[in-house]
């Protein structure tokens, strides 16, 4: 049964069958073998009705015209329950099809209701009848079409808003996907760039003390195992998020964490801390990390060798502030690494997360500093 109602309402045609057996069931009686072709000839006059769909103003003007033929010639003119009938499915199409030519057509109706009054009326028990009769036909016409148009387009109103709310749901998914992408990418930036920063620098290192300093090559090997170490287990973690979810992102890092990172840039760098960051929630904790690993490749990539830096992180009430900064050395930069352009970008990104400030700009002895607050109230 649920198969057949929408195949119905598709063959349109099989739902005016019972229509076509009313005009059949109304037509004249043509038990006189003599006249019986002459009075089936206003059958001819409702064929138009098949097309009433496709061509409902010209098929509205050919069942006009068929029923003035009907109601001016006394042989046909008795035939007048089928003209009316005619007339009321018309009308109901124009009025389905929300075409203005339904006012034109019911005041052509009612006239040609009228005529037929006025000239065969006259002799039966109530004239008045016979005009006027016919209006309770259109009015039901006209209703039904209206009723119909507006099932109609409510019905296509529903299935826009539906398509409306699957396009929504797509492009919230695509914007959803686009985002964590985003993420995934400045996370793996972040990662790979410091760690990869500091063992290329490491390597660039060894090779020139190997010769003087062998101790300090080991120390720099050391130092090479470990941060490729490091970088790798970031890297696994960076892939149980993608697989496990939200969950799976909660690397707070600890005051331990910031002091290997400090170490592992083999930098003059001091480290201070003002508060318990074991408190900060997970995802201010992590941003500060990132903030504080961008800030140093940066320092890595574009500091003298002898550049000295400073870490101070403070904690205290609603904000986390961080500040990096390096002094300018005076030994020559070494051919600068290549860059990727989003460092600075990512760092604006998560203090926005966060509703904070970012400032960043070169120092009057030719160093660079990081200032970054977080509030952690917007987590």
């Amino acid at each position: 049964m649920r198969r057949l109602v929408p195949w119905l309402r598709r063959q349109q045609w099989m739902l005016d069958l019972p229509l076509y057996a009313v005009f059949v069931a109304l037509g004249p009686n043509v038990a006189n073998q003599r006249t019986w072709q002459l009075e089936m000839i206003p059958t001819a006059f409702l064929l138009p009705l098949l097309f009433r769909r496709r061509f409902p103003r010209t098929v509205a003007v050919l069942i006009l015209i068929g029923v003035a033929v009907v109601y001016t010639n006394g042989v046909w003119a008795h035939d007048r329950g089928r003209s009316d009938l005619a007339m009321a499915v018309v009308l109901y199409t124009l009025v389905k099809a929300g075409d203005r030519w339904f006012i034109g057509f019911t005041a052509a109706a009612v006239g040609l209701d009228a005529l037929w009054g006025f000239t065969w009326g006259v002799n039966t028990l109530n004239p008045t009848l016979t005009i006027f009769g016919p209006l309770p036909l259109y009015l039901a016409a006209w209703a039904l079409g209206a009723f119909v148009r507006a099932k109609e387009q409510l019905a296509e109103e529903e299935r826009l808003r539906a398509e409306l709310a699957a396009s929504e749901e797509q492009a919230h998914s695509r914007a959803s996907v686009a985002e964590e992408r985003t993420r995934i990418a400045r996370e793996l930036h972040d990662v790979l760039a410091h760690s990869m920063s500091v063992i290329v620098l490491n390597a660039e290192g060894a090779k020139l003390a190997r010769h003087h300093d062998p101790d300090a090559v080991d120390r720099t090997l050391d130092t090479i195992s470990k941060t490729g170490r490091s970088a790798l287990a970031e890297l696994r973690r960076l892939l149980e998020v993608m697989h496990a979810g939200e969950p799976a992102r909660a690397p707070q890092p600890t005051l331990d964490q910031l002091r290997t990172l400090v170490a592992q840039s083999g930098r003059d760098i001091t480290l201070e801390v003002d508060g318990d960051i074991a408190d900060l929630p997970a995802g201010v904790a992590l941003q500060a990390y990132r903030i504080v690993q961008e800030a140093l490749t940066n320092m890595l990539k574009h500091a003298p060798p002898d550049a000295t830096g400073r870490v101070r992180v403070v904690f205290a009430g609603p904000e986390i502030h961080v500040e990096v900064t390096n002094s300018g050395g005076r030994q020559p930069v070494a051919a600068g690494l290549p860059g990727s352009g989003r460092g600075l970008a990512g760092m604006a990104q998560r203090v926005a997360m966060y509703h904070g400030r970012l400032e960043t700009g070169a120092l009057p002895d030719g160093g660079y500093r990081v200032s970054a607050t977080l509030r952690t109230d917007a987590a």
